[in-house]
């Protein structure tokens, strides 16, 4: 029984990704983590619970959705996407602010450096730092 599911699951994670009516997919392909044992899902609200939040949404729109979360460790946002394309676009644009992110399967969370610590445990993903545009910090003391 077992291996049948790990088939069923390696198959439905491997297939389609060509499906041109851009109709959200469901099941393991919209989950991701690199600390072994977290999966945390493509889902706002998903990974909103999963840190222990009663999310707002801010912004909902066909290329991501975004929600708000505030909370006694911290404020936080936490963004999501439909396609893993449409989250490497966002993380390039975002470049240019540079600062730390913590970085999953079509989820990023926005927060203060020691936050995304926090909340790596919980979520998974990797925390991925974007250096920013702009003349480099000089020598101080001149």
């Amino acid at each position: 029984m077992a291996g049948a599911v790990v088939l069923l699951l390696t198959a439905t994670a491997c297939g389609g990704g060509d499906d041109e009516g851009g109709a959200a997919q469901s099941g393991p392909s919209n989950v991701a983590a690199t600390v072994p044992g977290v999966v945390a899902p493509a889902k706002v609200e998903v990974i909103a619970d999963l840190t222990g939040c009663k999310v707002r949404i801010r912004t909902e729109a066909d290329e991501l959705r975004e929600g708000v979360c505030r909370t006694k460790r911290g404020d936080y946002l936490i963004t999501t996407f439909p396609e893993e394309r449409l989250k490497l676009t966002w993380l390039d644009a975002a470049a240019v602010y540079g600062g730390k992110y913590l970085v999953g399967t079509r989820w990023v969370v926005s927060a203060k450096p020691e936050l995304l610590e926090q909340l790596r445990p919980q979520l998974g993903g990797k925390i991925q730092e974007l250096q920013g545009v702009g003349p480099a910090p000089g020598p101080s003391g001149q």
